[in-house]
């Protein structure tokens, strides 16, 4: 796989401190690297707050506004993401997101192997 270190860095950056910032303390965030024949698939889960189910397909797309506070009240406007789905995009990847409320969200990526 051939990737831009920068923009990796800065989609791992942003799913990692969304899922941080969703998290109640104690809670847990784990990060999963699959190798897949075409593909590598990344996974930050977390075991938070959780996204409403009709919000899920918001969170991509710019002409959605999705905003959300965080466990300490922070605030979220969901740019980050979209600015991920793009990078990833760029890549020849996808993204896409699961989740249940009250229970956690899993954030999943794929990128083509070379």
């Amino acid at each position: 796989m051939t990737a831009d270190k920068f923009m990796l860095e800065t989609i791992l950056r942003n799913l990692l401190s969304n899922a941080i910032k969703f998290t109640n303390k104690n809670g847990k965030v784990e990060i999963s690297v699959s190798e897949k024949e075409t593909n590598v698939e990344i996974s930050v889960e977390d075991n938070g707050i959780g996204i409403p189910e009709e919000q899920i397909p918001k969170l991509f797309k710019i002409d959605s506004h999705f905003k959300s506070h965080g466990t300490d009240n922070e605030t979220g406007s969901g740019l980050g993401l979209i600015l991920c789905k793009e990078f990833i995009e760029k890549h020849g990847g996808k993204i896409w997101a699961e989740s249940v409320k009250g229970k956690g969200s899993c954030f999943r990526f794929t990128l083509p192997r070379k």
